[in-house]
């Protein structure tokens, strides 16, 4: 007689998990029993050597070539690695990403409203359903949020830092005091504005502190930078703080809580040149090297990433007769 049981998305599926060992101050190593638990549940399939960025996209790449699933356990620069890995496989379409939250800002996962729990993040991925989303191209790299200004100039110098972890994301955040505002050519293609007049081509040319281009909703640290941003819409989410270090610095509470943003300008676009001199920018909280342009466009729901079933996919599941074996 054919059974009911609920058969987990992994289970003829050919899955790695890639660990960032130096995640949250080497969390991974710190935590025995983390690791014995990944282990039971995974086998051996797990990839924990301390690799440069370089190696990890690499490693990130050969997994997805020869798997179905891979999983990462990190934070955020993580998510990027295997991101780009993917992309780089031309495995896109094939190769299906979960997300074991184990960093420090772990932006990607709050936004996805995936469990920050490790028990539950790996329940949701033997149990969960594939969702396509979105993601940024910002020349060749592949992202889930970016920032061009002071954030990208904080994420630099937290990078040079020696002092690890969100105090040394402090201690850098000390220019915000003094930045100033930079000018900027900013040329908006094939989107609207909040009044939902549309555009095929908008430029702006003004003095910005930071130009925030989202697809979370989130940066590090439960910062909830772009309130607007939806993970599949097929639209950079876009806001130009174009204030002052000062206004930027008194503000900053209803900025973390995604207040403030709503006097800011913002748009909807699929693409994004951004000009400048020497600008600094981050993706995914990774510096990128200082340059005079950056260009970016949406790549519309190009990624598959594994979470809980929504609340309507429980409930034609529920709905569903006990009359043979189903995935959820």
């Amino acid at each position: 007689m054919p059974s009911s049981k609920k058969v987990s998305f992994l289970a003829d599926k050919k899955v790695a998990v890639l660990v960032n060992p130096k995640s949250a101050k080497g969390r991974w190593r710190k935590d025995p029993k983390a690791r014995a638990y990944i282990h039971r549940v995974f086998g051996g399939r797990i990839y924990d050597k301390a690799l440069t960025k370089t190696e990890m996209i690499e490693t990130a790449r050969r997994l997805s070539l020869e798997n179905d699933v891979l999983i990462a356990l990190g934070g955020d620069g993580t998510m990027a690695d295997a991101m780009q890995g993917i992309f780089n496989a031309g495995r896109q379409n094939d190769v299906v990403l979960g997300i074991i939250p184990f960093g420090s800002g772990n932006a990607l996962s709050r936004s996805l409203q995936l469990s920050q729990t490790l028990k539950h993040a790996v329940r949701a991925i033997r149990w969960g359903t594939p969702r396509a989303v979105d993601v940024i191209d910002i020349g060749g790299r592949i992202a889930s949020f970016v920032s061009v200004g002071a954030t990208g100039l904080v994420t630099y110098r937290t990078s040079q830092s020696k002092v690890p972890g969100l105090l040394g994301h402090l201690l850098a955040s000390r220019i915000l005091f003094t930045h100033p505002r930079h000018p900027m050519q900013i040329s908006l293609f094939d989107g609207h504005d909040d009044a939902a007049v549309p555009f095929e081509r908008k430029d702006l040319e003004l003095k910005v502190f930071d130009v925030i281009v989202n697809k979370t909703n989130h940066f590090g640290y439960s910062w909830l930078i772009a309130p607007k941003a939806k993970i599949d819409d097929g639209y950079l989410d876009v806001t130009v703080f174009d204030i002052r270090a000062l206004t930027y610095v008194w503000y900053f509470p209803l900025i973390y809580l995604g207040i403030y943003q709503k006097l800011l300008k913002h748009f909807k676009v699929r693409r994004i040149s951004i000009r400048g001199a020497d600008l600094h920018a981050q993706y995914n909280g990774e510096a990128i090297e200082k340059r005079d342009s950056f260009e970016m466009k949406v790549l519309h729901k190009a990624l598959r990433v594994i979470g809980p079933r929504t609340r309507s996919k429980r409930r034609l599941d529920r709905a569903k007769p006990a009359s043979g074996n189903f995935i959820t």
